[in-house]
């Protein structure tokens, strides 16, 4: 299973949203940033992303976006096949 890595902060409602679909699809582990206890890493997503808003996530190296992705992303059948991706 490919590497998930999400933007986030411990407030977050989509945040948690994001972390229960993910957990709903098998991904065990995710490596969370939290922007809340490490305001520097903000710009750094701001960078990384183009956007401002957490969730921000990461499956692998492809940028899936926020909660609302990441949902059309499941919904259209393409989260499973990114997440096996060898």
């Amino acid at each position: 299973m490919q590497k998930v890595t999400m933007y986030c902060t411990a407030v977050c409602p989509y945040c948690v949203a994001a972390e229960r679909l993910l957990q709903s699809r098998g991904v065990e582990t995710i490596d969370k940033i939290r922007i809340d206890e490490r305001p520097e890493l903000r710009e750094d997503m701001m960078s990384r992303t183009g956007r401002r808003t957490v969730p921000q996530i990461y499956i692998g190296d492809t940028h899936v976006g926020g909660f609302d992705d990441l949902s059309a992303l499941d919904k259209a059948g393409g989260l499973m096949p990114l997440l096996n991706a060898a």
